[in-house]
Parts: C-alpha cells; structure tokens; sequence
C-alpha cells in the first residue's frame, strides 16, 4: 500500500464510524509503531503513554511476538473450535498456571473483553440458576447487550434502549472524591460500602443473585484503588448468599499491577477471571474466561450454551503463548516493580507541586492523575456527565510534545507500556509536568474558575 497520510486521514474521516465518538472527526494516521513509540505519516514520534487502550502490554511489533504470528501463519491461520490445536491448549494451560491451578481450571476463549464478560454473565446464570447481576457505577465491562448493561458510566445508555433485564448496580467507593483519604480512612470506608452493599443485596433478593461482577482495579473509570479490606469484604458476601464472584482483568491483567491478575494483591479469589488485552498486547484480538473447579465442573456435566466462531482462534492462541512467554522469560514482574519506583513517587510528587492535581493512584505501571480546578474543595475539572473544555485541552497539549495518553472526566491516565525504561521515563515524564504548570497558570489567572 503507498497510501499518503493525508489519503489515510481524509478516509478515515469519510468512511469510519468512530467509537465513542461522532464520525467525521479528525484522526492522526498512523504509519508504524515499534518499542513505546508511534510515529505519523510526517515523522512525528509520540511516546505511547497509555499502551494505546491499556492493552499494549509488551510495547508495539516485538519481535517474538510478530515471529510466532508469522510461524503459525505458515501452519494454518485459524481452526474451528472444536478441533484442538497446540496454541489453544497450551495458552489455556499457561492462564490456569498463572491464575492459581490449586483453584482454576478451565478457559472458555473468546474475542475480547466484552465477550469475556458476556459469556461469564451467562455462565454465572446458568451455574446458579438465578438472574440478577451485580455491578459497579464506577466501571466499563464492555460494549455488547450484557457487558454494557453491566458497566456504569455512560457508555451503557444505548444497551439499555429495549433493555437487558436483571443488572443492578452498586456505587463503589472512589475515596478521593468521596471525600476521603486513601490510606487514612479505609477501614470506615470499607465498612459503610460493604454494610450498604449487603443491604441492597437483601432488598433484591440474595436468592435471585447470580454474580457480583467487577474490575480488581477500576481502569477506565480513573484506575480507582479498592480501600484495604473491601475485596475481601465483597467475596465473604458471595460467599454468605451463594453469589458467584467474577474479576474483570482485561486492564488490570498481566502485570499492569505488578501481578499476573490484578486480584492477586489482594487477599481472596474470584470464581471466574475475565481477560483480554495483555494476554497477546492487541497484536491478535484475544480474550476468556478462567473458570475455578466448581465452575469447570458443572460445565464438564452439562452442555456449555455459548459459543463463538473465533473462539480460540489458532493466531490470536499463538501469539498469546509468545506474549505469556516473554512476560516470564523476562521478568517483567520485577521490571514493573523497578519501574513502579519510579513512576509513583513522581505522581505523587506532582500532587505537591501543583495546584490542578489532588490525587495520584497507582499500582505496578496502572496509573492516573486527579485532576482539580480547586485543591481545598477538592472540585474536579470536569465533573462526570458535564462536557468541558479543559480536558480536551490537557490531552491536546500533551499530544503535541509526543505524550500520548487518555482520560475521561478529570483524569489522566499514565499507563505506559510495561517494558518502558528509566531514560524513556526520564524523558517523557518531564512533558506532563511542564503541561500541569501550564494548567496551574491558568487558574492562577482565573482563566480556570
């Protein structure tokens, strides 16, 4: 193909219809990315400060990566699933291993995220014979009838139009903007979401609950840390009233936190694991569902009712196996945890220095910055569902210095790719800082009010 970049962009802007978005914007066309790097049609390099939708876990064209896709490919490219082939058994194999195989014991393979979530909804329904699904205000689980009507923020209004029956959510606690100091305040915090959460539960009907599904860490929403003690507190109560618990990893999964599954800072396990996005890096579109024994076995006694063409699909399966190799291969455990010592105690450090940040939040490279336009009453830039101008804003100025990076409301999300180096960090860093010192001027000015 010997498309100009301006070709790629005006078509883009003439045939696509963008997500989340009205069609017809303008989008930078991209020509290559290689390492925490991308680069458009003009040579302009930008620093890839989010792993794109937090899922380019190992950084973009890794060689070990793109090998095994072309190896397969001279193999067979795709196989129905109900043939088995090496790839799809050993990748189930590898995410047991990872999830714990003391609990976990089954995959069910799927395309993405959102149909990981879908098909654990049906699982858990059908396991426990009962209907309703509990879920947070505060998360995103995916675009498809079920796994939108599970999520909370806005994105879910069109799933609801005809409706989805038996999702009920719960406000999970954000601590910042609650008004409260994560660290500090947890115990009471935890103590009242989980006292009203039990309550709820009862006024639904604890019989009629099938899953309470939720992300270990919220990403999208703002990587919101759960206050000590809440998880936990959540899996006793699936525990008291029979409720399967589901984890949405597909963010927070393989080593984001600094952990195979972000759930494993924690102290419990869920029943079921959803996943996507890390387990191949966005190379081949991939995703599950990690059952334990109780779920494997109900299921190796009766017929599983769901079901995908691309289920397992033979490429996305043999990059998964590269990317889960190279994860181990290359302690990239231990490099997030280097990195992590790096990154923290510089969002930190930016909540001292300015004037427009009130909280940093951040587990392994799974980060974000709350953004404010007063630090005393802690009133954020943009609230939730009241469009603004001073997001879009932040995220312009960073993209013209080459940081790349997203965000939604009043944070900034710093998420970069986990095999990113302290002279990457070292460089690139410093660009958020100097846009933030621009933001702190304009309220200063009182241009901000």
């Amino acid at each position: 193909m010997s498309l100009t970049g301006k070709e790629v962009a005006d078509m883009h802007q003439q045939y696509i219809m963008q997500s989340w978005n009205k069609a017809g914007g303008e989008a930078v066309p991209v020509k290559e990315a290689k390492g925490i790097y991308f680069w458009d049609y003009d040579g302009k390099k930008y620093a890839d400060m989010s792993s794109l939708l937090v899922c380019s876990n190992l950084g973009h064209s890794l060689p070990e990566i793109t090998t095994a896709i072309q190896k397969q490919a001279e193999l067979m490219c795709f196989m129905s699933p109900a043939y088995a082939s090496e790839p799809k058994s050993l990748l189930a194999k590898m995410l047991v291993e990872a999830a714990g195989e003391e609990t976990f014991k089954r995959v069910f393979f799927t395309n993405g995220g959102a149909e990981s979530n879908e098909n654990a909804i049906k699982m858990a329904r059908i396991v426990t014979g009962r209907t309703k699904i509990f879920s947070c205000y505060r998360s995103y689980h995916g675009a498809t009838l079920a796994a939108s009507n599970a999520s909370g923020d806005w994105r879910r209004f069109a799933a609801e139009i005809g409706g989805a029956n038996g999702f009920v959510k719960f406000m999970n606690p954000q601590m910042y903007r609650d008004g409260y100091t994560y660290g500090v305040d947890d115990e009471k915090v935890t103590k009242k979401a989980l006292a009203e959460l039990d309550l709820q539960l009862r006024y639904e009907g604890t019989q009629n609950v099938a899953a309470v599904l939720m992300e270990s860490v919220v990403g999208a929403n703002g990587v919101i840390l759960p206050p000590k003690g809440y998880m936990e507190g959540i899996r006793k109560l699936c525990d008291q009233y029979g409720i399967l618990m589901i984890c949405d990893e597909v963010m927070a999964g393989f080593f984001r936190t600094g952990k195979w599954f972000g759930w494993q800072n924690f102290d419990f396990k869920p029943d079921m694991i959803t996943f996507a996005k890390g387990v191949t890096c966005g190379y081949v579109q991939l995703g599950g569902v990690i059952v334990n024994k109780r779920v494997a076995s109900y299921f190796e006694e009766n017929v599983l009712p769901c079901g995908l063409t691309y289920s397992g699909h033979t490429l996305a399966c043999a990059a998964g196996v590269a990317a889960m190799n190279y994860y181990k291969d290359h302690e990239i455990e231990k490099h997030v945890s280097d990195m992590h010592t790096i990154v923290a105690p510089f969002m930190h450090e930016m909540v001292k220095k300015h004037a427009c940040i009130g909280e940093a939040r951040c587990i392994g490279l799974f980060g974000a910055l709350e953004v404010v336009k007063n630090k005393e009453t802690r009133e954020p830039m943009q609230e939730y569902g009241v469009p603004g101008p001073w997001m879009t804003w932040i995220f312009a100025e960073l993209k013209k210095r080459g940081f790349a990076t997203f965000g939604r409301e009043n944070f900034i999300e710093i998420c970069p790719p986990l095999i990113i180096t302290r002279q990457e960090l070292g460089e690139y860093l410093p660009i958020l800082d100097e846009v933030l010192t621009m933001v702190d001027e304009k309220i200063a000015s009182g241009e901000i009010q």
